[in-house]
Order: structure tokens, then C-alpha cells, then sequence
């Protein structure tokens, strides 16, 4: 895990930083190869450059954001925006659902948009995977 995702999950409330550990844990170990960064205040890991997963605190909740979810045909997953993104949000550590996490991590490997080049194509995406 990046240090500036340790720092990101520390400065969160106690109960927010069990989520967020969590999340990021299972993500390393889901993504080994991924690359974990702080993108737009938030951590994010990238597969050749395109993000694939991150996670975001909100008012009332911490995010879980898949860019490429709403592809993954899923439960637990809802669609997010108005591109191919599916978010599941959580209260407490103990709604992770570790087991649909793992798949939705593989599913994540497997399944990509291509939003790394999404301002050059002019909003449009296409399917890497």
C-alpha cells in the first residue's frame, strides 16, 4: 500500500479507517500488480495506467468505486454516473462482503474500460478487456 494511502485511511474516523483498511488490503492482495496512488484526494489503484478501483469517503459513508462495474454483471454493485462505473457503499467493516470483494477485484482485472484515454477520445469509451 502507497504511504499516502496509509495517511489517507489514518485520517479517517475509526470506524471509516476499519473500512478503509480493509478495502485496501484486500485490493493489494487482489491486484498485487496494480499501481496504488492518491488521484483526485483519493486512493485509487491503475492497471497499465487505468484506474480500475478506489474507494472515497462521503457524509455518511465510505465508497467503493469499480470505473469498469456496471460491466461485471454483479449484485452489490450499483451504477454510478453516467460512464460504466458501479459503487458499493459501507458503514462499517463488517458490510464488506470479502468474498464478492475478491471476484469484484478479478472481475476488475478482466473487465476494463479504456478511461485512461477518455479526454483524448473525447468522452467516448471503448473496451480494453
Amino acid at each position: 500500500m502507497h504511504t499516502d494511502t496509509s495517511k489517507y485511511n489514518n485520517a479517517q474516523s475509526p470506524q471509516e479507517r476499519a473500512i478503509c483498511r480493509l478495502l485496501a488490503e484486500e485490493i493489494d492482495r487482489g491486484l498485487p500488480e496494480a499501481e496504488n496512488k492518491i488521484w483526485h484526494a483519493h486512493p485509487v489503484w491503475f492497471l497499465d495506467g487505468n484506474p480500475v478501483v478506489g474507494y472515497s469517503k462521503l457524509k455518511t459513508c465510505i465508497r467503493l468505486l469499480f470505473w469498469s462495474g456496471q460491466s461485471f454483471d454483479e449484485e452489490g454493485l450499483t451504477k454510478e454516473g453516467t460512464f460504466k462505473a458501479a459503487e458499493a457503499r459501507f458503514v462499517a467493516a463488517e458490510e464488506v462482503d470479502v468474498k464478492s470483494l475478491r471476484r469484484w477485484l478479478k472481475k476488475a482485472r478482466e473487465i476494463q474500460w479504456d478511461y485512461k484515454n477518455i479526454v483524448k477520445r473525447k468522452g467516448k469509451l471503448i473496451r480494453l478487456k
